[in-house]
């Protein structure tokens, strides 16, 4: 299932360049897990961050290439472990479709071997599901605005 994001988010405060981001230079996140409470909760942490926008979420590596030829998100936050089509598959195919868009794996199985396949297939960036939040957060900025001058982040394991 593909769907647009409707859901309207309480914004943080910014920390960011002064206190606020214009809506128009939002970091654009596309949600790819077929897990909805994974989509939920990290829908409604990142949603909620002064200068991300939740574009659309999908279940499936299928209708996440539907939905990125659509949203041109940012960022595609993948999962590995997808019915119908991997997330694997699905970076690799993301590429042909959406160059604009960078793919950071979001995945409950962190290992060597994923990380080297998801390199391979594409990916900006690696991310534990383990790790918190905000750590997500700022992999996205990072991979969003490498030139901003945001911090590097310490592992963003690709």
């Amino acid at each position: 299932m593909a769907r647009i994001a409707r859901t309207v988010y309480t914004r943080r405060e910014s920390t960011l360049n002064g206190g606020t981001v214009d809506s128009s230079d939002a970091i654009r996140v596309l949600l790819v897990d077929d897990q909805p409470v994974i989509r939920q909760a990290v829908g409604s942490w990142l949603g909620a961050e002064p200068d991300m926008h939740i574009v659309g979420e999908a279940e499936d590596g299928e209708s996440a290439l539907q939905l990125v030829r659509q949203l041109q998100p940012d960022i595609v936050l993948m999962d590995i472990d997808m019915p119908r089509l991997d997330g694997l598959a699905a970076t690799s195919a993301l590429h042909a479709v959406a160059p604009q868009s960078a793919v950071i794996i979001l995945s409950l199985y962190d290992d060597e071997f994923l990380q080297s396949r998801a390199r391979e297939a594409g990916a900006a960036a690696f991310v534990s599901k383990h790790q918190a939040l905000d750590e997500l957060a700022a992999v996205i900025r990072q991979v969003a605005r490498p030139q901003s001058g945001a911090a590097p982040v310490e592992n963003p394991a690709l």
